[in-house]
């Protein structure tokens, strides 16, 4: 049976950070509408991210001696909370702290490490992450894209969809088969860090239904790598893609994704004046929800800092994290329908139809509900 619960509070030596972090998100979001702060998530902006890196609050969790802060997750998790929170473009450092420099820190070799973690400390050095394929969809077990070995390093063909920033990363770390076939299914995967400005490489920007083009479809023609190029061993690529999901799955991430909407419309409220006991309902429960996902959130940053993997909470934590942030817009929405006599300002209705637009999404990054929910039935012994 997988690990209960257990309260936990942020350590104060990492709660005051949250005074630096929320000056330098005000800072970058002051004037800017409602709708571009909630594209958070997706906001991609190298110069805001180089601010981070200068304050110091990007590489938190990583060593010193790799240009780190050497704290825990705690440090990581008030700083991401005010970020997103304030809806600051975090998308440029975005996925090169969260999951490629602790993988490299966990199974790169001495020298990636070096080459790597100093410049995502900066801020200056981004990352993409290549598992989804077309035909695969959350199913990882059947990459199809292969890296054969070739002389002393490896040769990549293949395809990945869906990567985020691929046309703005410098590099990206690939789900490959570099042994067996598609049916083997975790046998034979490894993962591979690959320079985006290799011969061979073709990014191919996606625009999504919002008129975003984050999203990129990225090819591979007899892409050329160093031996220096594999993570850790060949063959163990399955079991660090799940090491590296439990950082993705569990964090402040997969609870505010709507929250500057939800503080739109709070401000809304107030300034309609709106007090009757219904909409205090609605708002109540809301915050209740979003209090007890905070809370089994930071269980499980607990856990990572006790240097346990909380796989099945972390699944947890995100299927219900993701339904609240998709519940979010829907609530909003039937609520200012139902209020026809108010004036609501337009930059909240733009942000409620971005949100409504792409909340589908949330559930699918990182993982769908039914891949989650099968790690959680087999987690309590269920399958």
């Amino acid at each position: 049976m997988f690990a209960a619960f257990s309260y936990a509070e942020v350590p104060a030596a990492d709660e005051s950070l949250r005074a630096l972090a929320a000056k330098i998100a005000a800072a970058a979001v002051a004037g800017t509408p409602l709708e571009i702060r909630a594209r958070s998530w997706t906001g991609f902006d190298a110069q805001f991210s180089r601010k981070l890196g200068n304050a110091g609050l990007i590489g938190l969790m990583l060593p010193v001696e790799y240009g780190g802060a050497g704290r825990g997750p705690f440090a990581r998790y008030v700083v991401v909370e005010e970020l997103l929170s304030a809806g600051a473009p975090v998308a440029a450092h975005w996925i090169a702290e969260r999951q490629s420099a602790p993988l490299l820190i966990k199974f790169g070799t001495p020298e990636q490490r070096r080459r790597y973690i100093p410049g995502i400390c900066r801020g200056e050095t981004f990352f993409c992450i290549g598992m989804s394929e077309p035909d695969a969809g959350s199913d990882l077990a059947a990459v199809r894209t292969t890296a054969e070995a070739a002389g002393k390093g490896w040769r990549l063909n293949g395809q990945k969809i869906w990567t985020s920033n691929a046309a703005r990363s410098h590099y990206m770390i690939a789900l490959v088969r570099t042994s067996g076939q598609s049916e083997d299914r975790h046998r034979g995967l490894s993962q591979v860090i690959v320079d985006l400005r290799l011969p061979g490489v073709d990014i191919r920007p996606i625009r999504d239904l919002a008129g975003d083009d984050h999203f990129a479809e990225v090819f591979f023609d007899n892409v050329e790598l160093g031996p220096d190029a594999l993570i850790g061993e060949e063959g163990m690529g399955w079991q660090q893609v799940v090491a590296e999901l439990a950082y993705e799955r569990s964090g402040p991430e997969r609870i505010y994704s709507s929250m500057v909407l939800l503080d739109g419309w709070r401000r809304h409220l107030h300034k309609a004046g709106r007090t009757d006991d219904t909409t205090a309902q609605i708002l109540g429960c809301l915050l209740a929800r979003m209090a007890s996902l905070r809370a089994m959130s930071l269980a499980c940053t607990a856990q990572l800092a006790a240097g346990e993997s909380p796989e099945v909470e972390a699944c947890m934590v995100k299927d219900l994290g993701t339904a609240f942030e998709q519940d979010i817009p829907r609530i909003v929405g039937d609520d200012l329908a139902s209020h026809p006599e108010e004036h609501v300002e337009p930059e909240l209705y733009r942000a409620l139809a971005y949100l409504e637009m792409i909340c589908p999404s949330f559930s699918l990054r990182g993982g769908t509900r039914e891949i989650l929910r099968g790690i959680i039935a087999r987690g309590m012994h269920l399958r």
